[in-house]
């Protein structure tokens, strides 16, 4: 059952899957994603391997709060800022709250995932390089690594989470927008800095453009990080 609470002053959606969480998965969402957000739980929760809790934490300004630096414009007059550390920091208080208030009868320690679609992919992806990062893997689904600068971040800095999972369409790369043309180039570029980082990861292609399924494309990433996050327990 699906519950709307505030943690830190932030509108948060809970779903919870067994009475003992082994594992939190935590996820940026907008208006878009929280409408297929019953079928992203629906997927998750016929395959993951063990209970967990997940908290879909609500983002009002999605060009601003996820954005690692300010970059110009692609969508409309919107342009990109740099909340992104605000935003990280405030998923480090959750992480901690939520290990402190979880237990396992068994004392095993909480493992914890962060995943994103879009621009929340490409957020998830900045988190894995951060130091002190809380997370066991990351979920960049279809994520926005054609924003201005990235690789040149990812080549010069090296990734702090375990595991990566990413995803995109196969026919995202077909785009009217220049930048958004270079994605497909970007993506297997990305998955060739986490094989030399020695990162595990995998790369998944979806059928269709960038404005479907994402639901279940975000579930899917889910799934394959619980499986491996299980396999180092």
């Amino acid at each position: 059952m699906k519950q709307q609470i505030f943690i830190h002053d932030r509108q948060c959606t809970v779903f919870q899957n067994g009475e003992h969480p082994r594992m939190l998965l935590i996820q940026p969402v907008d208006g878009h994603d929280l409408e297929e957000l019953d079928m992203e739980l629906g997927e998750i929760s016929s395959k993951a391997p063990v209970p967990f809790r997940f908290i879909a934490v609500h983002i009002d300004r999605w060009f601003d709060e996820l954005a690692p630096w300010p970059a110009p414009p692609v969508f409309g007059k919107t342009p990109f800022g740099n909340g992104a550390k605000v935003t990280f920091e405030l998923l480090q208080k959750i992480v901690a709250d939520e290990g402190r208030r979880l237990s396992s009868p068994d004392d095993l320690p909480l493992k914890v995932i962060l995943g994103g679609y879009s621009l929340a992919g490409l957020f998830a992806l900045w988190t894995g390089y951060q130091q002190g990062q809380p997370f066991d893997a990351v979920v960049a689904a279809s994520p926005s690594v054609w924003y201005q600068g990235w690789l040149d971040f990812a080549t010069a800095n090296e990734p702090q989470t375990k595991a990566c999972y990413l995803s995109l369409g196969d026919r995202e790369e077909r785009s009217r927008t220049p930048i958004l043309t270079t994605i497909g180039t970007a993506i297997r570029r990305q998955q060739q800095l986490l094989e030399s980082a020695h990162v595990m990861n995998v790369l998944e292609w979806n059928s269709g453009n960038h404005f479907q399924d994402n639901g279940i494309r975000t579930a899917k990433g889910f799934v394959w990080a619980m499986n491996f996050v299980l396999s180092t327990f």
